[in-house]
């Protein structure tokens, strides 16, 4: 397998420069087999997920891996784009290739049998591959209880008690859409207030961070993806991301009625895919149980299919109940979510 990496390149083009680049792309457009793929996950995360594919196939890969601009960038390339597969993180993005008009439809029954219907695109734009749960992560010393809900957030037993990052940010966008899907508008603006005034600074950093801040005890509680507990745990390079990890525990919301509010890491086959037969059967590889546990181990997320088992350390989270609403649900209310973070000012942090 071939990695290609364009972080200080490709991603960072200006659109009027975009198609000028595309003479450079490293892929043979139609190579035997091979599948090119463009990636918004890290190329380390996906490879022993591809070499796997590869040692079953004999099919080659090619990875371009990209921080932003994938649709822009196939719909630069057109009809001559090398792009077979696309793969990336959030419903959000995911929606917005089909908006973007770069993905296809696929109709597989392989794929739909490993796939359940409400982690994957009604006509077969893109498939969930694994879930990361947008959970609570809570102080071990000063959170006694082991249950919570999102809508107990807005109580205000938490006032100045929780932190999060931006409330712009694709992950929360995600979580507030769920909540107006199963509440509307207005119940999520009013509990937009109770959520911001109960904030114990202005929203900030990463998900890590949240970990970071209740370990040094600015606050007790604070949103995150499970995943970046699993990165935290197995962190070598920055040991103190352990202590940050240890001081919390992970809840999972509303587990005992509709389930916790989950999003994906996915695929979608590109519009124009030069290889189509072979992107196919690396998208019936990844679908499979073995395909969804080689990646979900790598990634620290749970696989969606029924067949398939999470990791040792992703168990060690704790059993995830997940929302069965359908992610097209939440990618249709991501602007209201949007527009609603800005009306209460979310992002301003608590009043004064």
């Amino acid at each position: 397998m071939s990695i290609h990496t364009s972080r200080h390149t490709l991603s960072r083009l200006p659109a009027a420069a975009l198609a000028a680049s595309i003479a450079f792309v490293p892929f043979a457009a139609a190579a035997a087999d091979t599948v090119n793929i463009y990636s918004y996950r890290q190329p380390d995360l996906i490879k022993p997920l591809l070499d796997a594919f590869t040692a079953e196939t004999g099919i080659q890969t090619e990875v371009l891996f990209l921080e932003s601009g994938i649709e822009e960038r196939i719909a630069a390339e057109g009809s001559n784009s090398p792009a077979d597969l696309i793969f990336t993180v959030d419903i959000g993005r995911l929606q917005g290739a089909e908006d973007a008009g770069v993905t296809q439809p696929v109709v597989n029954e392989s794929i739909n049998a490993n796939i359940p219907a409400h982690f994957r695109d009604s006509e077969g734009n893109w498939f969930g591959l694994t879930t990361r749960g947008r959970v609570v992560y809570a102080s071990r010393d000063r959170v006694e209880q082991d249950t919570i809900t999102y809508e107990e957030l807005a109580d205000p037993k938490w006032e100045g008690r929780i932190c999060t990052r931006s409330g712009q940010h694709v992950y929360n966008i995600a979580l507030f859409a769920s909540m107006v899907a199963h509440h509307g508008a207005e119940y999520t603006e009013t509990w937009l207030e109770g959520l911001k005034n109960n904030l114990a600074r202005k929203p900030d950093g990463n998900d890590r961070a949240q970990a970071q801040a209740i370990y040094a005890g600015e606050c007790d509680i604070g949103l995150g993806n499970t995943y970046y507990v699993g990165l935290m745990q197995t962190n070598e390079k920055e040991p103190e991301q352990k202590e940050w990890a240890a001081a919390i525990k992970v809840l999972f919301p509303n587990s005992e009625d509709r389930g916790t509010h989950v999003n994906i890491s996915g695929m979608a086959l590109a519009k124009h895919a030069p290889n189509r037969d072979n992107a196919i059967k690396l998208m019936e590889f990844l679908a499979s149980p073995t395909g969804q546990e080689i990646y979900a181990e790598q990634v620290f997320e749970y696989p969606v299919g029924p067949g398939a088992e999470a990791s040792d350390i992703v168990k060690g989270f704790g059993e995830i109940n997940p929302d069965t609403l359908p992610l097209e649900e939440i990618a249709a209310n991501r602007k209201t979510a949007s527009e609603l973070v800005d009306k209460v000012g979310y992002n301003d942090g608590p009043s004064s």
